[in-house]
């Protein structure tokens, strides 16, 4: 038997058994694409919503580490997503700040938008002058002139970056390192 196209006089329209089928497969390819599309805006809108809780979660544990944690809340209404909410967790000087947006969990099933900060509290002295010098731990003046290297009052050495400082001789110039 010959094959015949549709298009041609000798073509039998009774005998066509695929009639309509590139219309369903057109209609599923198309529902499918913007289900992939629907998925991807979604997880792309996700992902900004993640970015934004976390930097509003920074700047919250920054003010609420400087006293501010009335301006804490004012300022995650106006960074992290609508619906977002704040948690404040202190334990001594370290604050843990959390924050949430339950309003995302509708896009993707299973997928949960939060972000955490910590910071340490910074310290609340009304007279920053008045605890300066030894008898506060502060640096005092070696033989040389120069800072004290030793160990301070917290007990922790500085961090140097460039061995001379750590040994506590002087930074080298241009003609000593000839």
């Amino acid at each position: 038997m010959a094959a015949t196209s549709r298009a041609s006089p000798n073509h039998d329209p009774s005998r066509d058994t695929d009639g309509g089928m590139v219309t369903v497969e057109a209609a599923v390819a198309l529902c499918a694409f913007v289900t992939v599309l629907a998925m991807v805006l979604a997880g792309v809108s996700m992902v900004l919503d993640q970015i934004r809780c976390t930097d509003a979660a920074r700047e919250a544990a920054r003010l609420v580490a400087r006293g501010e944690q009335h301006r804490a809340a004012d300022a995650v209404r106006q960074i992290a997503p609508p619906g977002a909410t704040l948690s404040v967790t202190t334990n001594g000087d370290a604050i843990t700040v959390f924050v949430q947006d339950p309003a995302a969990n509708g896009l993707l099933p299973g997928v949960h938008i939060h972000a955490e900060a910590y910071a340490i509290a910074e310290p609340t002295d009304p007279d920053p002058t008045a605890n300066s010098g030894p008898a506060a731990g502060g640096a005092t003046t070696g033989p040389a002139g120069g800072a004290d290297r030793g160990l301070s009052s917290g007990g922790h050495r500085p961090v140097h970056d460039r061995p001379h400082e750590a040994a506590g001789q002087p930074r080298p110039t241009e003609g000593d390192r000839r």
